[in-house]
């Protein structure tokens, strides 16, 4: 039995009987992959759209590596939980953005006694020799604030504002694959349309300079626990 046969046997009905809505050997123009996911949703609560991506990169080349932000134009449908990292005359700011936590040493305390109750950390440049005390534990959960991912900044209200809105971080894994949420399944289909598009166009525009064969392998679009359709990359990106 093939890995793929094995995979779909393993699943309940309700899966099976949405992968049976899909040619897992067709290569889905966009607005036909998302009307057809909507479709194939299983999930009682309202599903987020997911997106996945094999790149044509190699991990082991430092300049190969991608990590960057992108602006959703109709965000992810998810809450997202902000604290930031600030000299106390900066908290004001900070939470009138939004963060539901802000402050330094106080912050920090918390967080060293295990608080990871919330979704992305951002700071202050100047803030950063003080979070060495707690880099390791945000680092080990991908929380730590970075400059490549926009969550190092003096501009902190908009950053915060941003992510409020719908800005996520793309980051590759060891394998060269991206994975992020890109709307809910409750999204109208023009919106994630435009979601996905905005996505692809921000990953590849950080298209390695030393990539000179496919950047972008497969593209593949699910529901949560749903089965995944896979996109024509040539036609979806040749509209970026």
């Amino acid at each position: 039995m093939d890995p793929i046969t094995t995979l779909f046997m393993s699943h309940g009905k309700k899966y099976k009987a949405a992968f049976e809505k899909i040619d897992a050997g067709k290569l889905y123009e966009l607005a036909e992959a998302v009307s057809l996911l909507k479709s194939t949703v299983q999930t009682k609560f309202d599903s987020s759209v997911e997106i996945h991506i094999n790149l044509g990169i190699d991990t082991a080349q430092a300049e190969q590596q991608l990590r960057a932000t992108v602006s959703l134009p109709h965000g992810t449908g998810k809450k997202v939980r902000v604290v930031a990292f600030v000299s106390e005359d900066r908290v004001k700011e900070a939470k009138d953005a939004g963060a539901i936590e802000a402050g330094s040493d106080e912050l920090i305390e918390k967080i060293e006694k295990g608080w990871l109750d919330f979704d992305t950390a951002v700071a202050t440049p100047d803030m950063m020799k003080s979070l060495a005390k707690v880099a390791r534990q945000l680092g080990q959960v991908g929380l730590m604030p970075n400059p490549k991912s926009g969550t190092v900044t003096p501009d902190i209200g908009q950053v915060i504002a941003d992510l409020i809105k719908g800005q996520v971080e793309f980051r590759n894994d060891k394998q060269g694959n991206l994975h992020n949420i890109v709307g809910k399944v409750s999204f109208g289909e023009d919106k994630l349309v435009e979601n996905v598009l905005a996505y692809l166009k921000a990953v590849n525009e950080k298209k390695p300079a030393t990539i000179k064969g496919v950047f972008m392998n497969s593209i593949t679009l699910c529901s949560t626990m749903g089965p995944g359709i896979h996109l024509d990359a040539s036609k979806t990106l040749g509209t970026l």
